[in-house]
């Protein structure tokens, strides 16, 4: 008999092959490992895990991303991702809370208490909240996207916890709030018998940037009753600024036909219906302002 070795037959697996280590072969075999092991709980799922917890997850999902789209389409810094993100983190912790344990529980040894990982994540969510909240020349910014964050988190809480009318009823509540008191504050009748609030606006000359803050100031519907130019800075000749920079040990030189604008300080007196934090804020957004202050503080606390 001969003692002939007959090769082995390869196996050719579509998911990934050992001579390539392309991102997406990875990626797409262990989606498939993920998927494989996870099956069998979806056809016999255990407790707190069948479709309820998976319809609340998906609820907690619909909800935060309508939240996040609103916020999205106003261009917040906190987002349809972000929102979306805390909405079903939240439901996640809440369902973990009232499942998760069921295996250790022992009747009259061990207790479970759902509202413990609750306050936790109220605590916790004002970390992301405090992240989206930044003051810019004095003008305090992020307070209504910081609440919404935390709103969105208390969405998912109630997703997770089963409470499904309160929590669509609480997304309706935002939008209601969100967009028909936005509407209402602008019709709310304003004190003009109050004074004129100064503001001194420091830009670089010779850019026309005059009639770009008086349009700014007309289409926030503020009305200008005085103007006033009260310093404006001669532009620096090429060769001063060379020796200030020779003086630095900077080596980039200037051409002797180059000019250096100068700044303008501007003193204009303003009232209108809107707070004068949001004129600050626009103006300070123009670009070639280099600094916007008010002669008195703003009393609107938003």
């Amino acid at each position: 008999m001969s003692s002939r070795m007959w090769p082995l037959p390869r196996c050719h697996i579509p998911l990934w092959h050992a001579g390539t280590s392309t991102p997406r072969n990875r990626g797409g075999g262990w989606a498939v490992i993920m998927v494989m092991t996870a099956l069998p709980h979806f056809i016999h799922p255990a407790p707190g895990e069948g479709w309820l917890q998976l319809g609340e997850l998906a609820l907690a999902f619909g909800l935060s991303a309508l939240v996040g789209l609103e916020r999205e389409f106003r261009q917040k810094s906190a987002g349809l991702r972000t929102y979306t993100l805390v909405g079903v983190a939240s439901a996640l912790f809440m369902l973990v809370s009232k499942y998760g344990f069921d295996n250790v529980l022992d009747e009259g040894r061990v207790v479970l208490d759902p509202s413990r990982i609750a306050a936790q994540v109220v605590s916790g969510i004002g970390f992301i909240g405090g992240g989206v909240i930044f003051m810019r020349r004095d003008v305090v910014r992020g307070l209504t996207t910081a609440a919404s964050v935390w709103l969105t988190a208390a969405l998912g809480m109630a997703c997770g916890a089963g409470l499904i009318a309160l929590a669509v009823a609480t997304t309706i509540g935002h939008f209601i709030i969100m967009l028909g008191f936005r509407r209402i504050s602008h019709l709310l009748p304003r004190d003009h018998g109050a004074r004129a609030v100064g503001l001194y606006i420091t830009y670089r000359d010779g850019r026309g940037l005059l009639r770009t803050i008086l349009n700014r100031c007309t289409r926030l519907r503020f009305t200008i009753h005085r103007v006033r130019v009260e310093q404006a800075a001669p532009p620096i000749d090429p060769d001063t600024l060379n020796d200030l920079r020779d003086r630095h040990h900077d080596t980039t030189a200037i051409p002797p036909d180059a000019s250096t604008p100068g700044m303008v300080t501007l003193f204009i007196k303003a009232r209108g219906r809107r707070p004068v934090s949001h004129l600050v804020t626009v103006l300070s957004a123009i670009e070639g302002v280099t600094g916007v202050e008010t002669d008195e503080a703003d009393s609107d606390p938003e």
